[in-house]
């Protein structure tokens, strides 16, 4: 058996009462006191594995060889990077115990206060708590309390550290963060001893980690030890460890007072972002190493994304050349494409990039930026002096845009808190493509052209309203693309504001949740319902070319939701009646000259309508 070289060896022997003998030294030579071939050269070496060898003419003189052969081959580890050959090597290493009690770690409340603070029971998954707990406990108390994000996560770091083994702190390389003990020769047991930790800690902070070097070892121990009694460990800390060990040294340092959490604390951070590789790694490591120092989690909550595969589902390799550099798409795109395509992904999972993909981001794009621009356009000269304040004032389908509004700005602070981008992103453009282009400004592009007197520069109140409303949307909107569209929004504040300072500087919108009304937006979707069917009942005239314009149609529908008139605004038509069943007819009446509304009170072609009579009429 060789229970220094290979797992199963060591566990049978181990089973049996066979200890690991430690043979092979750290330069792969038998140690030199080993009785056979010691300090004879690596154990990697043909001489000795030939069938003339020690190796086999030692067995073969002992009867304990079957067969040897010159031209035997069989596969062997070899270093995935140098491509040398590996051994596998048994080798006493430095351990954080999981199961043993933590009597430094003070507990979390006597058991006669959670008894009382928690009705007379205790969680049984949290009775051992009440006592100093283990390592494995204090982490599953933390891993129940924290938020992960998404849900998932917490059962795949809850079973990696539920039945994980003891943590191996330690490493043999030649760089990194030195594991700064003394061991007693004699009993083998690591000095700890306050007055010399300090002196070591004083050291490393002033000169780095290379101050731990044996010359400096008496000067450590000071005059209370001699340096020859004790070995200097040459081990360095697992590089998990000292990632692991980020919450204490930003978030309690001092050098950032900013990164206080909100609610006063400087231990735990809000949130820990990386890959879902890293319940393994780093969310780990922190995790053991802050409850076993502190006791408690070093985050609040955990977030962890998927990977970025190229347009058919792969990996992205170098060896592949399916890699695909943001700096270049950057360039044929533009950066806010290349955001709002990472934003619209659930990237909790593994989700895909190419140029397919991005061309539909691209189209989702422009109809973002369309929106502003139709803003700008729409608002340009816009002053509080024809502000409406009283919201009950305005017309119905003012208020009612209001109360989306209100009900996405509640959606959309969901997302955020739910870390949902997707959603996010979504909402933002349904919004805007759905509820703004294609309804909100489609109906009112008439209030805005024609219910002001352009000489005069009077309007309606209705027209006051609906640039009332824009400048809310503008103001919210423009908050909302923000942290999507970066450049876009910053380009699209400073045109409207171009001495106002960064977008990025403005604070999250400010929308009156009492605009939302139930009731409106239940009476308006029967209305969006009524006008879906009757722009899909007039497109057949407009394909067979009866009519030009759906103002060139008269419609009869059953049980309107709104008056005749402004249902007649709402379908942009020229007649509404109440009839038994949706119908369409070609109208018979003439064109307003200004607004291009066929009306019946419009004598001749070209001649005015009531309302462009008196907006023209404006003083």
């Amino acid at each position: 058996m060789a229970p220094d070289h290979g797992e199963d060896d060591f566990d049978l022997c181990k089973a049996n009462g066979l200890e690991p003998q430690f043979a092979v030294e750290g330069d792969g030579k038998y140690r030199a006191d080993w009785a056979w071939l010691g300090g004879q050269g690596s154990v990697i070496n043909p001489k000795f594995n030939a069938p003339d060898g020690p190796i086999c003419t030692d067995l073969r003189e002992t009867d304990a060889l079957l067969a040897a052969s010159a031209d035997y081959k069989h596969s062997y580890p070899h270093s995935w990077r140098s491509k040398a050959k590996v051994i596998y090597r048994c080798t006493p290493q430095w351990f954080v115990p999981m199961d043993k009690v933590m009597t430094h770690i003070e507990p979390k409340a006597p058991r006669e206060q959670r008894w009382e603070s928690e009705g007379g029971a205790i969680d049984p998954a949290e009775e051992s708590l009440c006592d100093a707990p283990t390592l494995r406990q204090a982490a599953m108390q933390a891993i129940a309390e924290t938020r992960f994000v998404p849900a998932k996560g917490r059962n795949r770091i809850g079973s990696m550290v539920e039945g994980r083994p003891d943590w191996v702190l330690s490493r043999q390389r030649a760089w990194g963060v030195p594991i700064t003990l003394f061991v007693d020769r004699k009993t083998g047991q690591y000095l700890n001893d306050p007055l010399v930790n300090d002196r070591i800690v004083a050291a490393v902070r002033a000169g780095g980690v290379d101050a731990w070097s044996d010359a400096r070892a008496q000067d450590y121990l000071g005059d209370a030890y001699d340096a020859a009694d004790y070995e200097r460990i040459t081990d360095i800390l697992d590089v998990w460890f000292d990632s692991g060990c980020t919450h204490a040294f930003v978030l309690e340092s001092g050098r950032w007072p900013a990164l206080v959490r909100r609610d006063g604390g400087t231990h735990s951070a809000d949130l820990y972002l990386e890959g879902s590789d890293q319940h393994r790694g780093w969310f780990q490591s922190s995790l053991l190493e802050s409850c076993g120092t502190r006791g408690i989690a070093p985050y609040k909550a955990v977030l962890t994304h998927g990977f970025t595969m190229d347009s058919k589902g792969m990996k992205m390799s170098k060896s592949l050349g399916n890699t695909i550099s943001p700096i270049d798409l950057m360039r044929d795109y533009g950066a806010d494409i290349l955001r709002l395509w990472a934003l619209s992904v659930d990237f909790t999972e593994d989700h895909r990039i190419g140029k397919e993909i991005l061309a539909g981001v691209a189209d989702q794009y422009r109809k973002l930026r369309n929106t502003f621009r139709y803003l700008l356009g729409a608002l340009d000269g816009f002053s509080e002096a024809e502000r409406v304040t009283d919201v009950a004032a305005m017309p119905e389908l003012e208020r009612y845009m209001l109360s989306l509004l209100a009900d996405l700005d509640a959606r959309l602070h969901r997302a955020v808190d739910d870390f949902d981008f997707n959603s996010y992103t979504r909402l933002l453009a349904d919004f805007c493509n759905e509820d703004l282009s294609a309804f909100y400004f489609d109906i009112r592009k008439d209030r805005l052209y024609c219910d002001i007197n352009v000489a005069t520069g009077r309007q309606t109140p209705d027209r006051a309203a609906y640039r009332t409303v824009l400048d809310t949307l503008f103001h919210a909107l423009i908050r909302y693309a923000a942290p999507v569209l970066v450049f876009t929004a910053e380009e699209v504040w400073g045109t409207r504001y171009p001495d106002a300072g960064s977008v990025h500087l403005l604070e999250w919108p400010r929308v009156d949740g009492a605009w939302n009304d139930a009731a409106l937006a239940d009476k308006w979707a029967g209305v969006r319902a009524q006008r879906e069917a009757v722009t899909e009942a007039i497109e057949p005239w407009r394909r067979e070319k009866t009519i030009r314009s759906s103002l060139e149609a008269e419609v009869a529908i059953p049980d309107p939701t709104l008056d005749p008139a402004a249902m007649e605004e709402i379908f942009i038509v020229s007649v509404v009646r109440a009839g038994g069943e949706l119908a369409v007819t070609r109208t018979e009446n003439h064109k307003c000259g200004r607004c291009w509304r066929h009306l019946p009170e419009v004598v001749e072609d070209g001649s005015l309508c009531n309302r462009c009579d008196t907006v023209l009429d404006i003083g």
